[in-house]
């Protein structure tokens, strides 16, 4: 859950009024006979929560159903995108690109909100939280509209704005990259082999429990204003607040996966944020004093840097065929959502303000990302030690390695 769908949330709930709706149902109570007894009440009462899930939870429901479903294929899809034109050692910074949205949105989505929340109540007759939707909806189908005409299709179909000598290069980059060509030379049994296989590869697996754990670890995000807000502040200070740590997590994340590529190395980028983001816990665990938590804040914010560095790590472990490499960047993105699920029930609110238990958790799934991601490693280095000896024992020149 995002900081403005919270925002929204909050701006719903002051839309019905809870209290005053609360306060007509105790002066109903105290005079049932207008709805023919006590008995005939509940009976009323019954049929008018039947309505209430079919009109507000069911919609609800089907609309966040449907929206999901049409977006699901996004994030993947832009992932093996990039994988399809960068090479393994250009793949992070890309990455780092490509979810800086996020992070962006996480450090100015909950201000934007409030602003949206306090200012366009009863405009046109809607209530703010409409306004909401509409708005940031309305962006979001602009933004679509135009990645119509502005994303490239893969280097082999490309010819439109690329001449033929570019499209040579950009195909004879990836070959390089992987030893082996990235269609014809892969795809010999077709796009259901590469989803079996991908289903069938113990890797595959590995890599969405451990993005899951990480999932969990990060819960955090959407509940970042009100950890926030136990700062002490008003409302409008405490989302002033959430902007610098996200801004810091922003920067933290483009040099950690630069200096990645740069030096063809994935899991300590992955491990040295994760832990960062521990000692930030650990911080929240044991005090309450202001600037410490506001500390601890930035600590958590910045194992994002982590969690972007693991995605181009997925792309560079699974390299060929492209359909299984498609199928394993969904799969693992779309089991990953698992975290999501539990890590609402991660912040309830009866354990703030300190959130110790819920900080608890979260050291824990970090480091139990941390083992899963240093089993990985060891798994693919000795994947690159039998391909270094079969090499020297053929007297063939160095092919690919993984990253580890």
């Amino acid at each position: 859950m995002s900081p403005k769908s919270t925002a929204s949330i909050r701006s719903k709930a002051e839309d019905i009024d809870l209290e005053d709706v609360m306060s007509k149902e105790a002066q109903v109570y105290e005079g049932d006979e207008e709805f023919g007894g006590p008995e005939a009440r509940k009976q009323l009462e019954r049929k008018l929560v039947r309505k209430l899930d079919l009109r507000i939870f069911v919609g609800a429901l089907l609309t966040r159903f449907f929206l999901g479903f049409v977006e699901a294929a996004f994030f993947p899809g832009a992932l093996f995108l990039l994988s399809k034109w960068y090479t393994r050692k250009e793949l992070g910074v890309r990455t780092a690109l490509l979810s800086c949205g996020s992070l962006i949105s996480n450090a100015f989505g909950s201000l934007i909100a409030s602003g949206i929340l306090d200012g366009m109540e009863g405009k046109l007759g809607h209530a703010a939280w409409r306004w909401l939707f509409f708005i940031e909806g309305a962006l979001t189908i602009l933004a679509a509209v135009c990645a119509i005409f502005i994303l490239p299709d893969f280097p082999a179909t490309s010819s439109k704005w690329l001449s033929d000598i570019e499209v040579r290069l950009a195909e004879k980059r990836m070959v390089e990259d992987a030893g082996v060509g990235d269609e014809s030379e892969t795809e010999s049994g077709g796009q259901v082999h590469g989803l079996l296989m991908a289903i069938t590869d113990w890797k595959v697996w590995w890599l969405a429990l451990t993005l899951t754990s990480m999932v969990v670890s990060l819960s955090f995000n959407a509940y970042f204003p009100t950890l926030s807000a136990t700062l002490g502040y008003n409302r409008t200070v405490t989302l002033l607040l959430c902007a610098p740590p996200w801004a810091f997590s922003t920067l933290v994340a483009f040099a950690v996966t630069r200096h990645s590529d740069k030096v063809g190395e994935r899991f300590y980028h992955i491990a040295a944020p994760l832990l960062f983001g521990i000692v930030g816990f650990v911080i929240a665990i044991s005090t309450m004093n202001t600037a410490a938590r506001y500390v601890s804040l930035f600590l958590m914010a910045q194992s994002y840097a982590g969690f972007i560095t693991f995605l181009a790590w997925v792309s560079n472990s699974i390299p060929r065929p492209p359909s299984k490499r498609a199928v394993a960047l969904a799969l693992i993105n779309a089991f990953s959502q698992l975290g999501n699920v539990a890590g609402s029930y991660v912040w309830p609110t009866g354990w703030g303000p300190s959130y110790k238990n819920s900080y608890a958790i979260c050291i824990a799934t970090n480091g139990l990302t941390i083992v899963m991601c240093y089993v990985f490693k060891k798994h693919l280095d000795s994947l690159n030690k039998k391909a270094e000896a079969k090499e020297q024992a053929e007297g063939r020149p160095k092919g690919f390695r993984y990253l580890s």
